[in-house]
């Protein structure tokens, strides 16, 4: 099967299993959103939106945030893991947001990748979800998929996010890196995967796979 036409049977059956989605990290502003992403790392979405109704009622803006103290925050949040760099990274950043933005959240990626604890996947998936801004975030589980579904080489994530954006329509990228994300976690888990019952790899998967 050639990548575009599995490009083609990849959008088809992930438009039909997912055709509404909505972002798994609770958050009601621009804000709450980047705080979400951030805590999400190394974590799970669960485990944050556990978290995050505390944190928030507390805190949903740059200006209250560093009303609070690294040790306040820190108890909070400390169940997402990382606590410690985590709470540091979130007063950091709402400090910076407050003298460098007026307290809003930069639509400039490069800006967003500035800020602490932000890495290129959290300021894609805020550009993405916050301004509608084209983005394909590449966490492990579109990095796996990817591989599995013989698309991109698996070397690192800057590989499978050029070849994401490569071969999926840009309209797309948004959308598929949310159905990508909900299809691995249902259909193509990391462990206990066989890929001869997995609806897209055992169509258009590479063939060790199956050895």
């Amino acid at each position: 099967m050639l990548k575009k036409d599995k490009v083609n049977f990849i959008i088809k059956k992930l438009e039909k299993l997912y055709p509404k989605i909505n972002p798994p990290l609770d958050h009601h502003n621009n804000f709450t959103l980047l705080i979400a992403v951030l805590l999400s790392a190394n974590s799970t979405d669960k485990s944050v939106n556990k978290v995050t109704p505390i944190l928030f009622k507390k805190a949903d803006s740059a200006k209250k945030m560093v009303k609070l103290s690294k040790n306040q925050i820190y108890k909070i949040i400390k169940p997402c893991g990382l606590g410690p760099a985590k709470s540091s990274n979130i007063l950091k950043l709402s400090k910076i947001l407050l003298k460098k933005f007026n307290g809003r959240v930069p639509e400039d990626i490069n800006e967003l990748e500035k800020l602490p604890g932000v890495g290129h996947k959290t300021a894609s998936v805020v550009v993405s979800q916050a301004f509608g801004i084209p983005a394909f975030a590449v966490d492990t589980h579109v990095h796996r998929l990817m591989y599995r579904w013989g698309l991109s080489s698996g070397k690192n994530v800057v590989q499978t996010e050029r070849d994401a954006k490569r071969l999926f329509p840009k309209d797309k990228w948004s959308k598929l890196h949310i159905q990508i994300i909900f299809y691995g976690r249902e259909y193509c888990p990391a462990r206990n995967f066989d890929p001869k019952i997995c609806p897209i790899t055992s169509v258009v998967g590479r063939r060790s796979l199956f050895k």
